[in-house]
């Protein structure tokens, strides 16, 4: 095992990468997981556990228990726990020290106000077949859509003959400060919509990614006649579909920052990342101690370090959105409801009368299958497909070409024949 002097040594040399966020909770996470391994074996075995584990599952561990002996087992499970904080910690300190830095550089802004420009991704060595906004969340930032010379969601699109016009949010600054989803929607949005607009003849297509989705969907509202489509990438729409307890959770969680909401005026982004920690609180756990069995070296490193910085680097909410999106969205379900507006016009999702398709990864944890097929079953001409992806995956995966990227394009062609 590598000793405490090691860890601190590694420390000590000031490695340029803070991450991951929130470091304390996945620090803290890491000690839980190992002192409640070893205080809870004594209680599986003696059956006065509560215990996800079905009964077969437990009683088959109790027999095969029963045939050690009980000390050696403790040590056993002792070794084991603290092996595995160990490759965390060892994952955690390769990656705060790894080289690799972000290897593409943004395309030139054509358009910006405030925090927020447009980035143009042209279409190489061809009379572009459309024109895409591509509008992704508010929460982390744009370049997911352009990760690494390996994963580039938009400079695979300019090479399939697209105009692609990414909006990159950018952090609040002062000018956005008081900021709602209208003036980002109605103002921002609509004002690089405009942008594109006045540089071609052509209808748009509009594609949005995850809570870009509901951006896109309710600018798309008021703009059908200058769209041509709308495509929806594991967008979230009924909040309570699939866990309404939990949801409610963590609009009560966001509740509990108001006073910092109220100080800061902004949603800091540790917070954010705690939120997302809730969903599945052992998975830093789990991919630190992968990470830190990987060849350093290798391409699957790079580009575990590649997202990881993406994930680190996210940006705040202004107070007014994460009240929106917390208090109203996950808490009260507006959207599902017929609650949401954007000045003062419900957003309602059968008033779309041009062609839609639905992405919905089946393995989303984020954006859970039931909550974007809500909004799928609502839009009135919308094909659907389902990848056997994640939520960050299907941008950025492996196999997100072939199961997400092909057949959005596949439609991308058929919305632009019927230009």
């Amino acid at each position: 095992m590598l000793g405490l002097e090691a860890h601190l040594e590694t420390a000590n040399r000031k490695p340029p990468r803070a991450g991951p966020r929130p470091l304390p909770t996945h620090l803290l996470t890491a000690a839980m997981t190992y002192t409640s391994s070893n205080a809870a074996l004594p209680l599986l075995r003696n059956g006065s556990l509560s215990s996800s584990l079905t009964t077969d599952r437990i009683e088959s561990f109790n027999n095969a228990a029963n045939r050690v002996d009980a000390t050696a087992l403790a040590r056993a499970v002792e070794r084991e726990g603290r092996a595995r904080v160990d490759n965390f910690l060892c994952g955690v300190s390769a990656y705060r020290a790894h080289s690799y830095r972000r290897d593409v550089e943004d395309p030139a802004a054509v358009w910006s106000e405030g925090s927020t420009r447009l980035l143009k991704y042209a279409a190489e060595n061809v009379t572009a077949k459309a024109d895409l906004l591509v509008v992704p969340s508010l929460i982390n930032r744009s370049y997911v859509l352009d990760l690494s010379s390996r994963s580039s969601f938009m400079r695979w699109l300019a090479g399939r003959g697209f105009n692609g016009y990414l909006v990159d949010w950018g952090r609040p600054s002062d000018t956005e400060q008081s900021f709602d989803l209208t003036d980002y929607i109605a103002g921002r949005l609509g004002s690089a919509f405009h942008a594109i607009d006045n540089r071609t003849e052509r209808p748009t297509i509009m594609i949005g990614y995850c809570m870009g989705g509901d951006l896109a969907l309710a600018h798309a509202l008021r703009h059908q006649s200058d769209l041509s489509g709308l495509a929806l990438l594991a967008t979230p729409w009924d909040f309570h579909a699939a866990d309404a307890v939990g949801a409610r959770a963590i609009s009560a969680m966001a509740d509990a920052f108001e006073p910092r909401l109220s100080l800061l005026g902004e949603l800091p982004t540790d917070f954010l990342q705690l939120l997302f920690c809730t969903l599945d609180p052992l998975l830093g756990f789990r991919k630190f101690q992968t990470f830190a069995k990987m060849d350093q070296t290798s391409d699957r490193a790079l580009d575990f370090v590649a997202l990881e910085d993406w994930l680190n680097d996210g940006v705040p909410l202004t107070a007014q959105v994460a009240r929106e999106c917390l208090g109203d969205w996950y808490g009260k379900n507006t959207p599902a409801r017929g609650g949401w507006k954007i000045e003062g016009q419900t957003v309602m999702p059968d008033d779309l009368s041009i062609p839609s398709l639905a992405v919905i990864p089946a393995h989303d944890r984020i954006v859970p299958p039931e909550s974007a097929m809500s909004l799928a079953n609502a839009l009135p001409n919308c094909q659907t497909i389902s990848p056997q992806a994640g939520h960050i995956g299907m941008m950025t995966g492996r196999n997100a070409e072939a199961a997400v990227w092909r057949p959005l394009e596949a439609w991308l062609t058929t919305q632009c024949s019927h230009q």
